[in-house]
């Protein structure tokens, strides 16, 4: 079967991009755009701009679009519920369509307990519900938060957050009570530890310094409501920790009666070869939350977690928009697909063959200094010299542009990490088309 390949017709960005770009300076607030791609329309791993250009998505929305672009099965479902009923506020009222989502998520999140959910419209928010459920049924207000996590920008959230000083600047004081210690990075650690040679020394390094450092000096963990975390980092350069990481800070966690919350935002529904990426290290959290993926594009969040953690008490968090029905719809069409078309085994294997390229073009280019991740969830961190490690940015940076130059989407993470991250979709015959496009990308920057 032959292989589909990006079309460029006109060298991106067109002149009807281009235009459409400047419009958007004039209008829109300063925001994080990476590259000028007007998109059009979209299929599957398949991204059309204004122009006519056809690229291959490997940034899927920032991890949202697992079942890829517009899927038949989802369209079906948001175009169904739309002819019955938009919304109906599900915090006042009652619909099944968020009883029935909910069974599905009480089934598919890890866990051998009783569970609760409450719905939100981003990831964001459900960090910011987290942070109030555990407040409110802990009685404790502390949290300890890793380097390098992103749990999102509204001010709760962002007082987690620590990957880029560009999210915290000018924003301060954020939410008091926030503790961050360093995350267990194989590649970067304040202890210079190879972690992929000696994973367990790093992970000891992390437990000791909360133990030690913060609970035996500063921080009183009986006012510690909860460890938050996410299983794979990702804005912060899809730093994978050492197997035996969270079954450690579990653990530490549950001999001082800490919480552990897991943001699987970025890594759920299958990205990473599991529906949740935790299952990776064999612990169950006690909140877990969710978003991006969720419902393939139509904004939708929520936090799954324990029974007895639940308010309890009527009014102490609602929204207006949370479980919409549309949204419902779209996020059971969704769950359905990732089971029917079994995506989350093809990105284990998928996944596998990325990754294997990804190592080849390391060993071919001194520029990829590590390259990592878990599933369809992978990065390669550039540098300017594998020793000194000192990062390679504006390398990085021109690599991006070569690739969406040639046709292909790709994301930033970390301080000069490549995230790659198509739809779960995707066939290995694709992914070679992409490492190809990648390959050509890097021997034209450098």
């Amino acid at each position: 079967m032959e292989v589909r390949r990006p079309v460029i017709r006109v060298p991106p960005p067109g002149p009807l991009a281009r235009e459409i770009v400047e419009r958007d300076t004039r209008v829109m607030a300063t925001s994080t755009k990476f590259l000028p791609i007007v998109a059009e329309r979209a299929n599957g791993i398949w991204v059309e701009d204004v122009d006519g250009n056809v690229y291959m998505d490997f940034a899927s929305g920032i991890g949202v679009l697992n079942t890829g672009h517009v899927h038949p099965k989802v369209r079906k479902a948001v175009e169904e519920q739309i002819q019955k009923l938009w919304h109906f506020a599900g915090t006042d009222f009652y619909y099944e369509a968020q009883v029935k989502l909910a069974e599905m998520l009480v089934e598919i999140t890890p866990g051998d307990f009783e569970k609760r959910v409450f719905y939100t419209n981003s990831g964001a928010e459900s960090n910011e519900a987290a942070l109030k459920l555990l407040r409110w049924s802990t009685g404790r207000k502390l949290f300890i938060a890793f380097i390098s996590a992103f749990h999102g920008r509204t001010m709760g959230a962002l007082s987690l957050t620590a990957s880029k000083p560009v999210h915290r600047g000018r924003f301060f004081p954020t939410m008091p009570g926030v503790e961050h210690v360093p995350y267990p990075n194989p590649y970067r650690n304040p202890w210079h530890i190879d972690g992929y040679e000696e994973p367990d020394e790093l992970v000891n390094r992390v437990i000791e310094y909360i133990d030690d450092y913060l609970f035996h000096t500063y921080v009183p963990p009986e006012e510690v409501a909860a460890i938050v975390a996410e299983p794979i980092q990702g804005e912060g350069g899809y730093i994978v920790p050492p197997r035996g990481f969270f079954r450690e800070l579990k653990k530490l966690a549950d001999s001082y009666g800490i919480k552990l919350v897991d943001d699987e935002v970025q890594a759920g529904f299958g990205r990473t070869g599991r529906f949740f990426a935790i299952e990776h290290y064999g612990v169950e959290p006690d909140v877990v939350c969710i978003a991006k993926a969720m419902a393939s594009g139509i904004p939708m969040g929520a936090i799954v977690f324990r029974k007895d953690l639940d308010f309890g008490v009527e009014g102490a968090h609602s929204n207006t928009y949370g479980g919409n029905l549309v949204a419902a719809a779209a996020a059971m069409a969704t769950i359905e697909v990732i089971k029917e078309e079994k995506l989350v085994e093809n990105a284990a294997r998928v996944g596998e063959h990325l990754h294997r390229r990804l190592r080849e073009l390391q060993e071919k280019y001194e520029v990829i200094g590590d390259v990592r991740g878990l599933g369809l969830m992978q990065a390669a961190e550039f540098v300017r010299d594998r020793k000194t490690k000192e990062h390679a940015v504006k390398e990085r940076d021109r690599i991006a542009e070569e690739a969406w130059k040639r046709g292909l989407i790709l994301l930033p993470c970390g301080k000069s990490g490549i995230r790659f991250i198509p739809p779960l979709i995707i066939r290995e015959e694709e992914v070679d088309v992409a490492m190809e496009i990648l390959d050509e990308a890097i021997r034209a920057s450098l």
